[in-house]
């Protein structure tokens, strides 16, 4: 049986906003294929990209140290935190912001991804995508904790209301070592369950959040 793959990332374009107040990705040529052509044999050519920006880009991976100066940064997390997760869908798409504990109720969640549909993806890339955003209460999310739950991911702005300084759900998730994925896309393609999930970050040292690229595995 050949599985079905889903992307659930968005592609990070220089220029691209995430997140208003910090600045976009600046990607160019370091060396362009042009200059190559200077250090090869006639007809060789290469292009060595340069990229700089925040960590907080495109659909992107939180860990302990996000939070924590104590807790596990990138380098630290296991592949087994990261890839095959068995997950499951849990369609919010709130009438308020506001994403509460009934809606994870009744659901097998230990040891499981669990991944926040809420439709807020499709303002990506407009100012609407900034503003009245869909969030997790703290209370949904010591709840999740009590579950056991390895991950949870949300096609939002934020895991967490910005509306103030305050940030319960990052504070409660990371502390227990459990990972968040924001600014996820295209989870209304997947099932509510039977299948895994992968976020895989490069294996960087002393930085707690990093683009990875989502993805489902549908059996």
């Amino acid at each position: 049986m050949t599985s079905r793959f889903v992307d659930l990332s968005h592609t990070i374009e220089h220029g691209l906003i995430t997140y208003r107040g910090l600045p976009a990705p600046v990607i160019c040529d370091y060396l362009s294929r042009e200059e190559s052509r200077k250090f090869y044999a006639p007809g060789t050519e290469f292009q060595i990209g340069k990229i700089e920006m925040v960590t907080n880009t495109g659909t992107y991976l939180d860990c302990p140290f996000h939070r924590y100066a104590d807790g596990k940064d990138m380098a630290a997390i296991e592949l087994e935190a990261l890839v095959d997760l068995e997950a499951v869908v849990i369609r919010a798409e709130p009438s308020t912001p506001a994403i509460g504990v009934e809606h994870f109720r009744d659901r097998d969640l230990r040891n499981r991804a669990v991944l926040v549909l809420t439709g807020w993806d499709r303002h990506w890339r407009t100012d609407a995508y900034f503003g009245g955003h869909p969030f997790l209460t703290e209370e949904a999310a010591r709840y999740l904790q009590s579950c056991g739950v390895k991950l949870v991911g949300i096609d939002s702005h934020n895991i967490d209301d910005t509306r103030g300084n305050a940030r319960p759900v990052h504070s409660t998730l990371l502390g227990a070592e459990i990972l968040i994925v924001e600014h996820l896309c295209n989870l209304g393609a997947l099932p509510d369950e039977g299948f895994t999930f992968t976020a895989l970050p490069p294996k960087f040292s002393g930085i707690g959040t990093f683009p990875v690229r989502a993805m489902a595995k549908l059996r």
